[in-house]
């Protein structure tokens, strides 16, 4: 991982305080790189899964088998989709005999250097559908109407799926409103979950309807999840998990978020007759054929930050109490909670990992929620002046919101410093453009696509 944040950003050493911001800066950066390093695909890959001969035995799995016998299947399906499909899918290939005759297909944001002979690549869009989008979920649907009692079909799942690859239920839906109904789910401030359960009800490959699809085949989906433990049906919105939302729930979603007027015609065309009569649940196969093994999380991410941050010497704590909660809230309640801790701790380290919700302004600018959230927490600190603190907050998949930046780092100094290079700091904030701010001070992360997907990661610093 590499970051943007040059030298000549951090604050000059030439006083005790601006030193101890430099070093802070310096550790919360290396914290995140570490973290990132001991959240591996490969090692999750080998931590879970391991092949003898032609055995697949599973180290993670909670029911169902605990070995797949390969030669007793006739066929072998791989479908990969998500931000870390591609990595997902070499890892899986790297472990399994190399003269497999197996077929599938990988919906991922670009097509990689390297592709694996019988799989089919698309490069889906991400955070809207494209038209490979739905050319990947009309091939994976295609491909998994032949599956048979006698086919295993190996599911590689990651964040982003949702977008990467779609197909409406209803097909007169054309792309474009497609697009504009992600768009707004998007811009609403719904947390994960409920994104999801809408999207779920509008999809012809999510809330199990890919599992649907295999019909009688053994199924194994392995998981890289940027949703909390406790929902992973709404990882890529539950393709192989059955997650649909009652009529009551889609009805309240709907109104509570006040969709309804910005919906495309045909979309909400297709909600209203949703409503009216709902349709029935995909059938799913039975449990003992269709088994998910959850292979890396936030909680993941979590203990390799706690670790690299103790080996720092920082007392540390993890709170993730704010998942899934407004960004201005998350901050507030982060920045009163580190100051509480520092109070018997000097050098402390609070940490926190999930998600944060932003309601998009009519026309934002360029940004992300890591952004959003780093830069209310420099306005809170400028408001509150404390010891030394930094605050840094990064997606872990490289990438925030429709910015080129994972997220952004700041400091006790950062709101001030923006205003002395006249910059408007509280004008980005309200117009959801902190990414050019942030590009500007020297401040954003970039790290590019990492390969993992677990979330995000708050690292909240202070010493003295």
């Amino acid at each position: 991982m590499t970051d943007s944040t040059p030298a000549s950003s951090t604050p000059a050493h030439s006083t005790p305080a601006a030193s101890t911001l430099a070093q802070l800066r310096s550790d919360a950066l290396a914290i995140l790189r570490a973290t990132l390093a001991d959240c591996s695909i490969p090692a999750a890959f080998a931590r879970c899964l391991r092949v003898e001969g032609r055995t697949i035995h599973r180290l993670c799995g909670t029911s169902g088998p605990s070995a797949l016998h390969l030669d007793s299947f006739s066929q072998l399906f791989v479908v990969a989709l998500g931000k870390a499909a591609v990595p997902m899918l070499d890892a899986l290939l790297a472990i399994l005999p190399a003269d497999l005759p197996l077929r599938g297909l990988c919906a991922a944001p670009s097509l990689p250097t390297r592709q694996h002979a019988g799989i089919t690549y698309f490069a889906a869009g991400h955070p809207l559908p494209n038209a490979d989008s739905f050319a990947a979920a009309r091939a994976a649907l295609q491909l998994l109407h032949t599956a048979d009692a006698s086919t295993l079909v190996l599911f590689l799942i990651s964040g982003g799926g949702s977008a990467l690859c779609e197909l409406p239920l209803d097909p007169t839906i054309p792309l474009e409103d497609t697009r504009r109904f992600h768009q707004t789910l998007i811009g609403c401030g719904a947390p994960i979950a409920d994104l999801n359960a809408m999207r779920q009800s509008f999809s012809a490959v999510k809330g199990g309807r890919l599992a649907a699809a295999a019909g009688p085949a053994m199924q194994l989906s392995l998981l890289i999840s940027d949703v909390p433990e406790n929902a992973l049906e709404a990882l890529a919105s539950g393709p192989t998990l059955p997650a649909q939302p009652s009529h009551e729930q889609l009805a309240h979603l709907l109104d509570h978020y006040r969709l309804w007027p910005q919906l495309p015609t045909a979309v909400g065309r297709f909600f209203q007759q949703t409503l009216a009569n709902p349709a029935a649940d995909p059938l799913l196969p039975d449990p003992s054929r269709c088994m998910h093994d959850l292979l890396l999380s936030d909680a993941d991410l979590a203990r390799a930050a706690l670790h690299h941050a103790q080996s720092l010497g920082y007392a540390t704590t993890v709170d993730n109490r704010c998942d899934d909660w407004d960004y201005a809230q998350a901050a507030e309640w982060l920045t009163d909670r580190l100051q509480q801790l520092r109070v018997n701790t000097p050098r402390t380290c609070l940490l926190s990992t999930g998600e944060v919700t932003v309601t998009l302004p009519a026309a934002p600018g360029i940004g992300g929620r890591n952004q959003q959230f780093a830069l209310e927490s420099a306005r809170l600190l400028a408001d509150s002046p404390s010891a030394p603190t930094v605050i840094l907050s990064a997606g872990t998949d490289g990438v925030d919101g429709n910015s080129p930046a994972a997220g952004a780092i700041v400091d006790t100094a950062t709101w001030s410093r923006a205003q002395a290079l006249a910059l408007d700091p509280d004008a980005a904030l309200h117009s959801c453009n902190a990414w050019p701010l942030f590009q500007a001070l020297g401040d954003a992360i970039t790290t590019g696509p990492t390969g993992h997907n677990l979330r995000d990661l708050r690292l909240l610093l202070t010493a003295g």
